[in-house]
């Protein structure tokens, strides 16, 4: 269970606040699924084979009739051949010298009664089924591990080593070293546990080369390790509970609970294992069984996979209710489907794989399928895509005002295909989050403050000094208001036009309410008509119309005082041109009153 390193750190590190007792229990969760018990041995999921040459994989020998071509076919040869008690056939599954071949059968007997006395052997559907063996377990291409067994009190593996036969091609056999380890005589031993307690009746009777004993015995062996393995966890479950407060809340709760029936299996397997290699029982029976404990190992880590995807899907959900984010809820329940989906899946790929189907041709039909189901859905795939896009990256919000492409509105909805917006003209735009995703977003929402940037035409007859004149007072308004940021402020003469000069205004207003900008730039707007009429000038009409009549024209009074102002800042040496001084802005910071006294700008 060595899949439950990163979830084991990633708890430890989240309950930060636990209790001693509480922490000593996911880390022995955590040991649990690294320590490498025969049980664990047995359900660690096989590596993948290296990939051999397309012109190797097909083979130009003779077939083997005793299935020696292959790891996997040797030893569930060898296997068959003591279930039939066919010991001289057994012996051919030995690399055994001209010497040692006497003593084939009886090397072939002894090893049995050491496999069956606690020894063991991988699983038929972990072992290589390459005619080259497995070749990531770094013992070379000529040697395969297969199991262990004990003799005179020393333990020592089981390894199958390559030869070939006179055509060429590879026979797997008992490797010679190991053929060594085995002892000619085996020391009178105990009689097996399922021996002693089954009656004499059904031990002495076969089945399938085996005491009839020994298939029922398996099958009580299972029964009690389950419930043994159920009575530790719930004792556990009852200590920790009444020990450790946080147990019982969530997701805590739920995520202990997630692990309970796993954990129950695993125990049970393990227990499985160790009693029924104390009890004696045929290493035949047990390898009958192999497929099925590797199958329950597998759903043991499909059933885990599947209850976290359970509790870590409710406990978002319950956040997004509480949030009342109906657009992640709606992308919650979908992915959480999505991956109950996949889990489902790859497991039943997994288990059809260990029962010796070959799933390559269902894979491929699979991609196949799925590439035409994608093309007929590409549109709903890419608006689902968008709308996790939309959820993850959030460049919007429910409520949020903006602008996407050419439409300017407020967000309403944010669904799994499609996002409203209303707009000012009071309509509801639905757009495909596809589309919305790909789109120029614009969230006036999260500005900061309001761009305030008017440009004033005023008559071309204007002279030089009443443009300084603007300049000035323009910007001494904006340093002076309250609501204007000072940093940004600026007005400058930009131009000439066909019948103005230009006076560019640049500047930002605090605040984020729309409502009240509109205010404000209102009391702006109000105080730099007053400035212009004060300069005797005025603002530019643009009309090329020709017309006779009598009007006051300039002011000349007006223009008088404002050439008499600049002159007088000239003479003093204090025109603030091109720019103000850093203490004129302060001296000017807040000293026009706002709101204004009854609409009264100067």
């Amino acid at each position: 269970m060595k899949f439950l390193v990163p979830l084991f750190l990633y708890l430890f590190k989240y309950l930060k606040p636990l209790s001693v007792f509480a922490k000593i229990f996911f880390v022995a969760l955590f040991l649990l699924g690294l320590v490498e018990t025969p049980a664990w041995a047995q359900l660690s999921l096989p590596k993948k084979e290296q990939v051999i040459d397309s012109a190797a994989a097909v083979p130009d020998w003779p077939n083997d009739t005793l299935g020696r071509r292959t790891p996997r076919g040797a030893v569930q040869g060898f296997i068959r051949s003591l279930a039939d008690e066919d010991y001289p056939k057994a012996a051919l599954y030995f690399n055994l010298t001209r010497k040692q071949k006497k003593q084939g059968e009886q090397l072939a007997h002894s090893l049995q009664r050491l496999l069956d006395h606690g020894g063991e052997i991988v699983p038929y559907s972990l072992l290589s089924d390459n005619f080259n063996g497995r070749e990531d377990d770094n013992l070379g291409t000529n040697l395969e591990r297969v199991g262990n067994a004990t003799a005179n009190g020393e333990k020592f593996d089981l390894f199958l080593e390559k030869t070939e036969d006179a055509s060429g091609g590879p026979i797997w056999l008992f490797s010679s070293q190991t053929v060594q380890r085995i002892p000619k005589e085996i020391e009178q031993t105990s009689t097996p546990i399922a021996d002693k307690v089954m009656p004499e009746v059904i031990v002495k009777n076969k089945w399938g080369g085996v005491p009839i004993g020994h298939w029922l015995a398996l099958l009580l062996i299972a029964i009690g390790s389950y419930a043994v393995s159920w009575c530790l966890v719930q004792a556990f479950l009852f200590v920790l509970r009444k020990s450790w407060y946080r147990a019982t809340e969530d997701p805590i709760s739920g995520i202990i609970t997630a692990f309970v029936l796993p954990l129950q299996l695993y125990l049970a397997l393990w227990f499985f294992f160790e009693f029924s290699q104390r009890a004696g029982i045929s290493i035949i029976v047990r390898q009958k069984f192999s497929v099925l404990t590797v199958i329950i190992g597998f759903f043991v880590f499909l059933l885990l996979l599947w209850r976290l995807v359970d509790v870590f899907g409710r406990f978002i959900e319950r956040r997004m209710i509480r949030h009342q984010h109906q657009a992640g809820l709606s992308a919650v329940l979908f992915l959480r489907r999505g991956a109950k989906i996949a889990v489902l899946v790859f497991g039943t790929i997994g288990i059809l794989s260990t029962l010796g189907f070959d799933v390559t041709t269902g894979l491929a039909a699979l991609g196949v399928g799925g590439l035409a189901l994608a093309l007929g859905a590409q549109k709903t795939v890419e608006n689902f895509v968008g709308s996790v896009t939309l959820i993850a990256d959030q460049p919007i919000r429910v409520g949020d005002f903006c602008k996407v492409g050419d439409t300017v509105g407020t967000v309403e909805t944010i669904g799994m295909r499609s996002t409203r917006i209303r707009t000012n003209e009071r309509t509801v735009v639905t757009i495909p989050n596809g589309d919305f995703s790909s789109q120029r977003i614009e969230n006036f929402a999260h500005r900061d403050r309001i761009w305030f940037h008017p440009t004033f035409s005023v008559r071309c007859d204007t002279s030089p000094d009443q443009l300084r004149y603007l300049l000035v007072e323009l910007r001494s308004i904006l340093y002076a208001h309250p609501k204007i940021d000072p940093n940004s402020a600026r007005v400058r003469f930009v131009g000439i036009g066909d019948f103005s000069y230009n006076l560019e205004v640049f500047s930002y207003v605090l605040t984020t309410d729309f409502n009240e900008f509109l205010e404000i730039q209102e009391d702006l707007l109000l105080r730099m008509m007053d400035v212009v009429e004060a300069s005797g000038s005025g603002f530019a009409f643009p009309s090329q119309t020709v017309y006779l009549g009598r009007d006051s024209g300039k002011s000349e009074e007006n223009t008088k005082a404002a050439e008499e102002k600049v002159n007088n800042w000239r003479n003093t040496h204090d025109l603030p041109l091109p720019k103000f001084s850093p203490e004129r802005i302060e001296s000017l910071r807040n000293t026009i009153p706002y709101p204004a006294d009854n609409g009264k700008s100067s």
